[in-house]
């Protein structure tokens, strides 16, 4: 009778554990079919966090680090404490100083960056430490595609060479330009990129269709000329700017041009965090305010 009873308990933890392994089976193979995107507030800066519809978590930029570390829980909890992919557009501090202050807190897998000249204190930190932790980390200097799943990827497209090593007078037009292309919608991220390299790009006939544009430079009137706007086409797009700020930011020229295209408007000085949720089809854009 013992052993009949041994025996029986032996086969439900069996059946249990067996159970469990298909559920991890089906829910890896089968992945919630969900792009998630959230444009951090984290004032006068640039944060965006994306969350793949296979498990990854990527982060574009992160502020002057003030706020991120804030903001951060807010999207991924606890438990979840990795990154695997960083990208840093360009070493201005209201782009890097809140990725410093991630990869102390988080586990960061890999790292992309165009490895532009800069001597900040707060850039050479940031060098400083994924050199200490040993992060992979890539230089981007030419276009290309990461490939992120069977009906995801993204797309680099700029800068057009290698800015490695190499001192700009602006280093806004070092941004890294990328396009996140989920079935068929396009989300466009431009960095702090200015109207001179906006129009190497159109010159270029780069495919730069978005239903989405993250605007570049905060809204400042040196970026998003008429014509790249005309050229992305967005149904909406996102300011990640501070409020009150001492930059005049955004440009009233701006979201003049925004909205004589008929492009909705969303601001992280006015809406808090924006959170774009996307089927691959259809957007589902709503703000904390």
């Amino acid at each position: 009778m013992f052993f009949n009873k041994k025996i029986i308990i032996i086969f439900l933890i069996i059946a249990i554990i067996a159970g469990l392994g298909l559920a991890v089976f089906l829910f890896c193979s089968n992945p919630k079919k969900q792009l998630e995107l959230d444009f951090l507030n984290v004032e006068q800066g640039d944060a965006i966090l994306i969350k793949t519809p296979y498990g990854q978590n990527i982060l574009i930029d992160g502020g002057d680090g003030k706020e991120i570390l804030r903001e951060l829980p807010r999207e991924l909890p606890f438990y979840d404490r990795a990154i695997d992919l960083m990208i840093l557009t360009h070493p201005h501090d209201d782009h890097v100083g809140g990725l410093v202050k991630v990869l102390q807190r988080y586990r960061v897998k890999k790292i992309l960056y165009t490895g532009v000249s800069h001597t900040s204190p707060t850039y050479l930190e940031w060098l400083n430490i994924i050199k200490r932790k040993n992060i992979p980390l890539t230089i981007i200097d030419r276009p290309q595609t990461i490939t992120l799943g069977a009906d995801l990827r993204l797309d680099i497209l700029y800068p057009l060479e290698s800015l490695l090593n190499k001192k700009m007078e602006n280093l806004n037009n070092s941004s890294i330009v990328a396009k996140l292309i989920y079935q068929d919608q396009n989300f466009l991220f431009t960095g702090d990129l200015e109207e001179m390299e906006e129009q190497v790009l159109l010159e270029k006939n780069i495919d730069l269709r978005a239903d989405i544009l993250k605007i570049g430079h905060h809204g400042s009137d040196t970026s998003s000329s008429e014509k790249f706007l005309e050229a992305v086409k967005p149904s909406a797009a996102v300011i990640s700017v501070g409020k009150d700020n001492d930059f005049g930011h955004p440009s009233l020229r701006v979201i003049n041009r925004l909205e004589r295209l008929g492009v909705k408007i969303y601001r992280t000085d006015l809406n808090g965090w924006i959170k774009i949720n996307s089927n691959g089809k259809l957007n589902d854009i709503h703000s904390e305010r």
